[in-house]
């Protein structure tokens, strides 16, 4: 085994104080390798009486502040995340045979920022978001179609669909960030940040 790191780990986990730098190394790797959304992630919540949920959502930036996407805030995981903002992230890049996990507390993204990326989707994503009472009970197919029929007849102007007020998004500030290496006889590799209360981070590694 190749091991470079100066914890014993393979050199993909190399010697970064800031797990923010490691990750964006590690996405922009996945972006070359995984043919479909290098940017999925599974989003776990909890609701107030601790029950867990968990699916698919796509993020959308990330910087020091936090890793953000976006959803409508009258959907579950919203709900669940209104009640208990305390929430996590799994990214899992088969290509590479890794895995990070991300663990934090979220806050709303500021109306400016979600207008500015509202603006980048499509037309008829824009439409949808009108249309779409997401999470609530659909008696049919037919009724969300004219709902988004009825929506592009209000909005017919591509270039001027205005963002719903509930429609917005959720940054994650993490206090832990844990990578993962695949390793032969699932003997995997795992380096763990955790922020201290200066703000800075400590790395420890963890049994497999």
């Amino acid at each position: 085994m190749n091991q470079k790191n100066s914890l014993g780990v393979d050199k993909c986990f190399k010697d970064i104080a800031d797990p923010i730098k490691l990750f964006e190394e590690w996405f922009n790797e996945a972006k070359k390798t995984e043919i479909n959304d290098p940017n999925a992630l599974a989003l776990a919540t909890a609701d107030k009486s601790g029950t867990p949920s968990v699916r698919m959502v796509l993020l959308k930036s990330f910087n020091n502040k936090g890793f953000v996407f976006y959803t409508n805030f009258n959907s579950k995981k919203s709900k669940d995340l209104k009640e208990n903002p305390g929430a996590s992230l799994c990214f899992h890049w088969k290509s590479l045979l890794r895995q990070i996990r991300i663990s934090g507390n979220v806050s709303k993204v500021l109306d400016k920022e979600a207008d500015e990326y509202y603006k980048t989707r499509s037309y008829g994503s824009r439409i949808g978001a009108w249309a779409s009472n997401q999470s609530s009970v659909l008696d049919n197919r037919d009724q969300l179609y004219k709902s988004i029929e009825d929506y592009k007849k209000k909005y017919p102007d591509e270039n001027n669909v205005p963002r719903p007020d509930y429609w917005s998004g959720w940054s994650l500030k993490p206090t832990t960030i844990e990578f993962w290496l695949d390793g032969k006889d699932r003997i995997h590799q795992r380096l763990k940040y955790i922020k201290k209360e200066d703000q800075s981070w400590e790395k420890i590694l963890l049994n497999p």
